[in-house]
């Protein structure tokens, strides 16, 4: 890894997509398209109201994510993921792959510190 520690971006990225349910938002929003605010409240029923706006709003403002408002009545509201925003998907991926590895080998220690 060529990367010198001094001038590592790591903490950029991580203030971005860090949080309990950011990740959890993108992967639904990747995962589906376009999701309604209450369908992306349906597929994360432990996420509040007032998390999922705010997390939505901060991915808004970075640019992962758009927002279109449709004028009607009621008004309707879709998030989607941006290009931009897709350049998070193997980074995710990646995290995703490596989270599962992690909870295995945790999985295995403990059955084996279990049996001795």
């Amino acid at each position: 890894m060529n990367i010198d520690p001094k001038l590592c971006q790591v903490d950029s990225a991580l203030d971005i997509i860090v949080g309990k349910w950011k990740p959890i938002i993108l992967l639904h929003l990747m995962h589906n398209g376009r999701m309604r605010f209450s369908e992306l409240k349906r597929s994360i029923p432990e996420i509040t109201q007032k998390m999922l706006t705010k997390h939505l709003r901060e991915l808004e403002s970075e640019d992962i994510v758009k927002r279109v408002v449709y004028p009607q009545v009621p008004p309707k509201v879709e998030y989607s993921i941006t290009e931009y925003g897709r350049s998070l998907e193997e980074i995710l991926v990646a995290m995703h792959e490596w989270g599962s590895r992690h909870t295995s080998r945790k999985k295995q220690k403990l059955s084996k510190e279990m049996s001795v």
